[in-house]
C-alpha cells in the first residue's frame, strides 16, 4: 500500500507496452478509471504513442518500470518480457500488473510472487474477462442454484482469423501461440467455477497454412468426478456456444462473447452510454421438464479490475488477483502443455501451501463479485 504520509490524489500509472492490449485495452480502462493518471508509457516505438497521447512522458520499458514518479507499473509486453520487467519494476518500490500471461513459466511465476512478498508491493494479473458479461451470467446462474451442481462445464474462446500475422504472438517462441494467450483467461475462469483440477488432459494443434504456433487448443481439467472443457480455435466462424454448462438439475447456455473488446475496436470509451451491455440473453434448460427459459444478461465491466487494483492500493481493499491465483493458472498451463506432449493425464505441481493460498484467495474473489 502506498505511505499514508503520501497518498496521492490519484494513483500514478506507468504502461509498458503500447501495442494491442496495451493501447486498446489497458489505456482506454486506466483512463476511464476515477484515481489512477496514465503519467508514464514505457515503449520503443515513442512515436506511435505520441501520435494518440501527445503529452504523455515515453521512454524506454527499462526506465519506465523505475521511474520515480509512478506508483503502479502495468506490464503489457512481449510474453518473455513479463517476469524480468515485473521484478524490476517490484525492486523498485512500485505496485505491478502483468497482463496474462503472468509469466511463460510457472518457476518465474513463483519467483515474482516471492519477489512481491519480500518487497511489501502489489503483485496481480489482469483477468479483465471475469468482469465480462458472459462470465457474470454462468456465476449468476449457478449461485442462484437453477441448474444445480455444475459438473460439465464447456468454456470456447473462438474466433475465425484464417490468416496467420506477422505478430509476436503468432510466432515461435516461449510463451506465445493460443493457449498461453487465451488460455489464461479460460483457466482463470474455470478454476473459479470449479476448483482446482486434479489432473489436465490436452490437445493441440496448428491448423492454419503456416501456422508457427498452436492454433487450436482442447484441454479437459478433471476435478474430481467434473470435468471443464477449454476450447480456443482460431479457425471457427462460428456455430460454438461461449458456455455449455451442465448442472444436476438442468443447463445452461450463453452463445455470443462479452462485447467489451468490439466495443473497444469501435472506439468506444469505457463506462459510455451501453458500455459492456449483452442483448444476447442466455438460456436456461429445467432438467425435469426440458422447458427453455430465456434470462437477461448482465452487463461487463472491465473497469472494475482497475477499480479494485486502485483501491487494493490504497489500502481499502485486497488485491482482485493476487498472485497465489496467477500461479495456479501457469501450473495448469504448464500441466496442459506436458499432458500434450505425452499424451497423458498430467496432475498440475502445485505445493500445498499454495493450493491453500489459492483456496483462500477464492474465497475472497468470489465475494468480492458476489
Amino acid at each position: 500500500m502506498l505511505s499514508s504520509s503520501r497518498l496521492p490524489s490519484a494513483v500514478r500509472v506507468a504502461l509498458v507496452g503500447y501495442g494491442y492490449a496495451g493501447k486498446l485495452f489497458h489505456a482506454a480502462l486506466v483512463d476511464a478509471t476515477p484515481g489512477l493518471q496514465l503519467s508514464v508509457v514505457g515503449s520503443n516505438r515513442p512515436d506511435a504513442v505520441h501520435a494518440d497521447r501527445p503529452d504523455v512522458l515515453v521512454c524506454t520499458p527499462e526506465a519506465a518500470v523505475t521511474h520515480a514518479d509512478v506508483d503502479l507499473v502495468v506490464i503489457a509486453a512481449p510474453n518473455d518480457r513479463h517476469a524480468p520487467l515485473a521484478e524490476a519494476a517490484l525492486r523498485a518500490g512500485k505496485h505491478v500488473v502483468v497482463d496474462k500471461p503472468f509469466t511463460t513459466t510457472l518457476a518465474e511465476a513463483r519467483h515474482l510472487a516471492r519477489v512481491a512478498r519480500e518487497t511489501g508491493r502489489l503483485l496481480s494479473v489482469f483477468q479483465n474477462r471475469r468482469w465480462d458479461s458472459d462470465f457474470l451470467a454462468v456465476q449468476a446462474v449457478l449461485a442462484g442454484g437453477a441448474i444445480g451442481e455444475a459438473m460439465h462445464v464447456e468454456a470456447h474462446f473462438d474466433r475465425y482469423r484464417p490468416q496467420v500475422r506477422a505478430r509476436w504472438r503468432e510466432q515461435a517462441g516461449q510463451g506465445t501461440g493460443i493457449w498461453f494467450d487465451l488460455g489464461p483467461h479460460l483457466i482463470d475462469q474455470a478454476l473459479l467455477l470449479l476448483g482446482l483440477p486434479d489432473a489436465v488432459s490436452a490437445s493441440f494443434a496448428r491448423q492454419r497454412s503456416g501456422a508457427e504456433t498452436p492454433d487450436w487448443a482442447h484441454v479437459v481439467l478433471h476435478v474430481g468426478e467434473r470435468r471443464a472443457i477449454l476450447h480456443a480455435s482460431m479457425l471457427v466462424a462460428g456455430g460454438a456456444p461461449r458456455w455449455i454448462v451442465h448442472g444436476t438439475r438442468g443447463s445452461f447456455i450463453k452463445r455470443r462473447m462479452d462485447q467489451q473488446e468490439a466495443q473497444l475496436l469501435a472506439g468506444m470509451e469505457p463506462g459510455a452510454a451501453g458500455w459492456g451491455a449483452d442483448d444476447d440473453a442466455s438460456v436456461l434448460i429445467d432438467g425435469a421438464t426440458s422447458a427453455a427459459t430465456e434470462v437477461a444478461t448482465p452487463a461487463g465491466d472491465q473497469r472494475t479490475y482497475y477499480a479494485a487494483m486502485r483501491d487494493a492500493i490504497l489500502g481499502r481493499c485486497a488485491n482482485p488477483v493476487p498472485p497465489a491465483q496467477a500461479v495456479a493458472v501457469m501450473a495448469v498451463l504448464e500441466a496442459a502443455v506436458a499432458a500434450a506432449e505425452t499424451g497423458t493425464a498430467v496432475v498440475p505441481d502445485l505445493t500445498d501451501t499454495e493450493r491453500i493460498d489459492w483456496h483462500a484467495a477464492r474465497v475472497f474473489t468470489q465475494g468480492a463479485m458476489a
